[in-house]
């Protein structure tokens, strides 16, 4: 891989027709979403290699000698750890991203990230310090979190910051296609080491993709660190040096986005629950093997790198409500069929529904989540804003697949309530948006959130 800026492919570049936006700095754009994409690629990478050995090797390492049930509900349930602690430090990052600016902090979070995930490929098992081997586990965990908290809503504001007003969708779209990709790349290192002896895949060879996350601090500080702030966030800079703490704003004239944003960021369950829960429950239930489950994963990612992007354009087209609800619309009926398919244990209709699952449905939600959660915030507060109503939204996110663990029932069709959870999660995400989400994709970048800032939720 190589770590110079990168342009997007030529047939996702946004048409030529729409109106050139007053602001210079398209190539700035270009870089902005090149090293979003790549940074966050990097990122996630990291965060969900978690999610795949919660699902296949923790429970074996860290919760040994109890019910496998319940080991499964415990390994889940530490994913949740890193949810936790996401609003505090959401709050935090955000703070000072919104008052040092942008760049910095998201080279303290790719820092973090990348020592804590090293770190946890060097734990040893219970076996060996006994408790103190789950505990030091949530404890990296909740530093994985604490780092992902300021990934996604930084890397989406300076990208939308540097963009053209016209193509904001499209240019932030290649940050959570960045997060797809370290899905794709999460999984396709676990299946390289699920080949190992099962002796050798649980004694050191689960270890090997979280120590080289090395490798992902090194790559992402040298592309994060030729990135410029953009004229947005400096021209609010300046306005704003002598203004209240950005938080203090946040939730004095901004608690009804949050609540909003709470209650739309539940599409992002999807997620956990198709890589994590999905993995175990497939693999554990009905035997499916798990390269073939693994498989799954990196073909959904595959083609959610080429089509999230797509969903951008539309979004800049037509708007980001109708793409956003109909992606979640599909993604509630597609719960009910992935799940039905992997009862059934037949391979290519896992892939199939999958396909629908994450690439269709998710694919069109997914790019445009972070970017419609950035756009309710005025940029003086935006990081702040968006990071810490982002981040309490994505609580029940982090305690889906644990959640999920707790309600699947036995036998053939006990997959419906973790189906039916997931949906739900969806439609309501689809109704807040339909009812109190407002339309933004004619809005100047300078004029997002101005009537929020008047003092009246946006």
């Amino acid at each position: 891989m190589t770590a110079g800026p990168i342009v997007p492919p030529s047939p996702l570049t946004p048409p030529a027709e729409q109106a050139p936006d007053s602001r210079e700095g398209t190539t700035h754009a270009r870089r902005a979403a090149a090293a979003s994409f790549i940074g966050s690629t990097l990122e996630y990478y990291d965060f969900f290699i978690y999610g795949s050995a919660s699902a296949l090797i923790f429970n074996k390492i860290f919760f040994p000698g109890i019910d496998p049930a319940l080991g499964t509900i415990l390994s889940m349930a530490t994913i949740g750890i890193g949810y936790v602690v996401r609003p505090l430090a959401a709050s935090v990052i955000g703070h000072f991203g919104d008052r040092l600016g942008r760049r910095q902090m998201l080279v303290l979070t790719l820092v973090v990230m990348g020592v804590a995930t090293f770190l946890i490929g060097c734990l040893p098992p219970a076996a060996a310090i006994g408790a103190a081997a789950p505990v030091l586990l949530v404890v990296l965990r909740a530093l994985q979190g604490a780092s992902a908290a300021g990934e996604s809503v930084g890397a989406v504001t300076m990208t939308m910051e540097h963009a053209p007003s016209n193509k904001r969708a499209f240019y932030s779209s290649w940050v959570n296609t960045g997060a797809v990709a370290g899905i794709m790349l999460a999984s396709l290192a676990f299946l390289a080491v699920s080949l190992l002896p099962q002796e050798d895949l649980l004694s050191w060879g689960w270890r090997l993709p979280f120590l080289a996350s090395i490798l992902v601090v090194a790559v992402g500080l040298y592309i994060r660190l030729r990135l410029p702030e953009s004229e947005v966030f400096e021209a609010a800079k300046e306005e704003g040096a002598s203004q209240e703490l950005p938080l203090k704003v946040v939730l004095r004239d901004h608690w009804r986005t949050i609540v909003k944003v709470i209650f739309f960021g539940l599409w992002s369950v999807v997620s956990s629950v198709f890589a994590a829960f999905g993995l175990a429950y497939a693999t554990g239930k009905f035997g499916v093997p798990s390269a073939a489950m693994l498989g799954v994963t990196i073909a959904t990612a595959a083609l959610g790198i080429i089509a999230q992007p797509y969903a951008g354009i539309l979004a800049d087209r037509i708007g980001r409500k109708p793409v956003f609800i109909t992606g979640n619309i599909i993604c509630a009926v597609a719960a009910f069929a992935y799940f039905w398919s992997i009862s059934t244990a037949v391979v290519p209709l896992i892939f199939a529904s999958g396909i629908l699952f994450m690439t269709v449905g998710y694919g069109m939600v997914n790019p445009l989540g972070p970017a419609m959660t950035a756009e309710m915030f005025p940029t003086r507060i935006r990081y702040t804003g968006a990071a810490t109503a982002s981040q309490l939204g994505l609580v029940v996110t982090g305690f889906a697949p644990a959640i999920a663990a707790a309600i699947v029932q036995p036998g053939p069709v006990g997959w419906v309530p973790v189906a039916a959870f997931t949906a739900a999660c969806c439609l309501v995400s689809a109704a807040v948006t339909a009812i109190w989400v407002k339309e933004t994709y004619q809005v100047p970048t300078e004029a997002l959130g101005a009537k929020a800032s008047a003092g009246t939720s946006a």
